[in-house]
């Protein structure tokens, strides 16, 4: 049977990706983008298997109509895909406040309202799928890239506590962890700035890595959305997936530094509970 998906930020990359193969596969689609424009190409090429609409994801009203298309149009919303997003590159130092409150409004809040939209309509229907969009640096610290991972890090708890809340209502979500893909994320899409010659090292290097890594990334955006669609049918998917050999690849090296940190610093940890009557209560840096 075939699936009713909402996918934001339907315009471009991966998003776009997606659309075309969820389309492919015989779906029904709702696309949205800022600029509906921008996807007149689906509707003329798939007819009345699409709709394409404006949305801004940091607007409830316009989520919840959104939302709603997919109902009065379609009969249901069984995937929901939350890929609205951008990061710059820059020092914290030189990102302003502004910038921090755009950017985690948009990845984050975006998220956030834009899936409150549709959890009734699925809890309704006694099912569903929520697929949000992450990043490695939703997993990892990416230097240059505070405010996205910031908010990255919040889709990822945000996301945590809603499987858990969701799961018994029939409602099932993924946390998509993409690395380096061949869209123009890293191109047209981000601003980066090296910031002052003190972050030369760091954003600097970051900055001057980027620039080269754009095309040379080894993710195939085709090859990520089929991975997606078919996810999409998977009766127990997980709670998170990475994209990428390069996301697999720093996670796995991640959580393996991050493991091996917090039992080096174990018995710190453990001697800030209340001491059992009779025990010397002494801490890590004191001997007996």
């Amino acid at each position: 049977m075939s699936k009713v998906w909402m996918i934001t930020g339907s315009s471009r990359g991966l998003g776009r990706s997606l659309c075309e193969a969820v389309l492919q596969n015989g779906d029904r689609l709702v696309a949205t983008a800022r600029d509906p424009g921008q996807l007149e190409d689906l509707a003329k090429r798939h007819g009345n298997r699409v709709r394409c609409i404006a949305l801004d994801v940091t607007d409830e009203v316009a989520a919840k109509a959104a939302v709603q298309t997919a109902v009065e149009v379609f009969g249901s919303l069984d995937v929901l895909v939350n890929n609205a997003g951008y990061g710059n590159l820059a020092p914290i130092e030189d990102t302003s406040l502004q910038e921090f409150r755009d950017q985690i409004e948009t990845n984050l809040f975006g998220t956030i309202i834009v899936t409150k939209a549709a959890l009734p309509i699925m809890r309704k229907q006694g099912s569903g799928r929520i697929l949000q969009f992450s990043s490695v640096g939703g997993r990892i610290g990416s230097v240059g890239r505070a405010a996205y991972s910031a908010a990255k890090w919040g889709v990822e708890g945000f996301s945590e506590v809603l499987a858990q809340e969701v799961n018994p209502l029939g409602i099932m979500v993924t946390v998509i962890e993409p690395g380096g893909f061949r869209t123009d994320f890293a191109g047209a899409s981000t601003a980066i700035r090296e910031g002052r010659p003190e972050y030369d090292g760091t954003v600097g290097a970051a900055a001057r890595f980027q620039r080269d890594y754009n095309g040379k990334q080894p993710g195939d955006p085709t090859r990520a959305a089929a991975v997606i669609v078919h996810l999409a049918g998977i009766d127990e998917p997980p709670l998170r997936l990475a994209l990428g050999s390069d996301a697999a690849r720093y996670i796995e090296r991640a959580d393996l530094a991050r493991i091996e940190a917090d039992r080096k610093w174990r018995d710190y940890s453990l001697s800030t509970d209340f001491v059992a009557d009779g025990a010397p209560g002494l801490f890590p840096w004191e001997t007996s």
